[in-house]
């Protein structure tokens, strides 16, 4: 592995792609020690803060992990959720057998706090309202890849089974309906990207000025009130989100007849 000192990439971006295409290949697996950074610096002749700028690069693009005292390890593959908020209803109003498979979800909390200013705008109340919000983590066998609340009205889910810590053995719009007496007839989502917080960055296990997706999602009943308000963060260089849809065919052009021109 070399670089060339003459181009016109920095070294430690050269070092990063030859890195990132060993890595690609499974030179080095999920979970695997790189060399030491004095080590690789040996191995490309170039100084010791030079692969410590590429290491850092790939920590923050989340190919790589640093465990202090022990080294630096290759991350994982990217993780793909191939849905947006929709695939929680499911084709047939349910779970998707192979999300489920694929991810653990976790109830972590349920109880009443103040509402965070996003939340609370999307409810049209004010900032720091009493709600009730449900909160849980998503796992795959290695890591937890998502963070999750969910967000509802007091009023409306007192004395209901929605304040209760436990999970439910359906999908939980499905609880809410029925505890509710509403229906979700539709919904919003809104998807940033930003950094995430102190708590966030270490439940995640990633570095704080790692990004992360965020999603609002915002299920209304038939009246178009919102019934609940869903917030989903996950690490943004592990996560693709990919939706597949229909595309309308073509509307045929009109034929104008004779004597007649388009305008």
């Amino acid at each position: 592995m070399t670089i060339n000192p003459g181009a016109a990439e920095f070294p430690h971006r050269q070092i990063a792609t030859q890195l990132r295409e060993r890595i690609r290949r499974g030179d080095w697996q999920p979970g695997e020690r790189l060399p030491s950074i004095p080590a690789m610096a040996e191995m490309f002749g170039v100084a010791k803060q030079t692969v410590q700028r590429t290491v850092d690069q790939l920590r923050v693009e989340g190919v790589l992990i640093t465990k202090p005292g022990s080294g630096t390890y290759v991350r994982g593959t990217r993780r793909r959720l191939n849905r947006l908020s929709r695939g929680r209803y499911g084709a047939h109003r349910g779970y998707h057998a192979d999300l489920a498979a694929r991810y653990r979800q976790q109830l972590v909390a349920v109880g009443r706090e103040p509402a965070p200013a996003e939340v609370a705008d999307a409810f049209g109340v004010r900032d720091g309202t009493e709600m009730l919000v449900r909160r849980h983590i998503v796992r795959t066998d290695d890591a937890t890849v998502e963070l999750g609340a969910s967000w509802f009205r007091v009023a409306e889910t007192s004395g209901t089974s929605l304040e209760r810590a436990e999970a439910f053995g359906r999908p939980l719009y499905q609880e809410a309906e029925e505890a509710l007496g509403k229906r979700y007839a539709s919904a919003t989502d809104t998807i940033s990207a930003r950094q995430p917080s102190r708590d966030e960055a270490e439940i995640l296990q990633i570095r704080p000025d790692t990004p992360v997706l965020h999603l609002l999602h915002v299920a209304f009943d038939e009246t178009r009130k919102p019934i609940e308000v869903a917030q989903a963060t996950w690490p943004g260089p592990m996560t693709t989100l990919t939706e597949e849809y229909k595309i309308p065919a073509p509307v045929p052009t009109p034929d104008p007849g004779p004597g007649l021109a388009l305008t």
